[in-house]
């Protein structure tokens, strides 16, 4: 069962990362499709997905189109039931809904003023008594959730879920932009900066499309606060370690260098997303432990 999934820009589109973390995190099968939010209008881009308007939307193998996200997470969840996107203890379960969904209508200040930008982070911004209280929302939810499920990790239901997979977006706001929270939102903030799936997603929107200005702020920039990744660079010439694309099987075309050792790709994006972050890719880490 395979599920044609299209996505917006990875730098900068806060639903498209929801719904690509409901297949990535859950080990769900899909194809995937890009739109270009350089080329304009995102409905003119996908005239075979009406009625869906907005990314992410998602077909399904009978050919149903879902184009909301929340609608995404409860259809895979009762199609995958044991795939976890839900916590199976029934309070737990109830809590991470009640989250996932304040998520999905809420929090439209810190949207507003705190578009989700993983190519830049800021650091002189002064946040507005909206998104102030926005912020201390978030704290008071987030707290309620730990302290009625008691996770024993660092999600909020106990292990990942939906509800998780929706406040990643809000994680990525509060470092880009540098808000503070109380050390507890700080700490679930850091848990999803370090998330390898977040990792390979904020990678891939650092390689991957033009940067597109109407989403800069006239702010200071700093370094991104999440795990410093390993060093690596690209280079046009050795011999790889590897004899075909440890991601497609494919032979290889384009070189990267780590650590003195040469490793090489299919194309240019296979090389560059791991340019950005090699760590935060298993298939590429198994070869260079092997």
């Amino acid at each position: 069962m395979t599920y044609d999934l299209i996505l917006g820009d990875y730098a900068y589109s806060s639903w498209s990362l929801r719904g690509w973390l409901l297949f990535e995190k859950f080990g769900l099968p899909r194809q995937t499709r890009m739109v270009n939010f350089k080329l304009g209008s995102v409905p003119d881009q996908m005239p075979d997905w009406a009625p869906a308007k907005t990314v992410p939307a998602l077909r399904t193998p009978e050919g149903a189109i879902l184009s909301d996200s929340l609608a995404i997470a409860e259809e895979l969840a009762t199609r995958h039931p044991d795939a976890g996107l839900w916590p199976t203890d029934p309070k737990s379960r109830a809590t991470a809904r009640n989250l996932t969904a304040e998520m999905h209508s809420g929090f439209t200040a810190l949207r507003s003023d705190c578009p989700m930008n993983v190519r830049l982070a800021y650091t002189n911004m002064q946040p507005s008594d909206a998104v102030m209280a926005d912020l201390r929302r978030l704290e008071l939810i987030w707290d309620h959730a730990r302290n009625t499920c008691l996770p024993d990790g660092p999600w909020l239901c106990g292990a990942y879920s939906v509800a998780d997979a929706f406040f990643a977006p809000v994680a990525a706001r509060i470092a880009g932009y540098g808000l503070a929270v109380t050390p507890a939102a700080q700490a679930y903030v850091a848990a999803h900066l370090a998330d390898p799936a977040f990792r390979r997603w904020r990678a891939m929107g650092l390689v991957h499309g033009e940067t597109l200005n109407r989403y800069a702020k006239p702010y200071t920039t700093g370094p991104w606060p999440g795990p410093m990744p390993r060093p690596a660079h690209p280079v046009d010439t050795g011999t790889p370690e590897n004899t075909v694309c440890p991601y497609s099987g494919k032979p290889i075309t384009h070189l990267l260098e780590t650590e003195g050792r040469t490793f090489g790709f299919c194309n240019a994006f296979c090389r560059d997303k791991t340019v950005a972050d090699p760590d935060a890719w298993p298939a590429f880490t198994t070869i260079f432990n092997a």
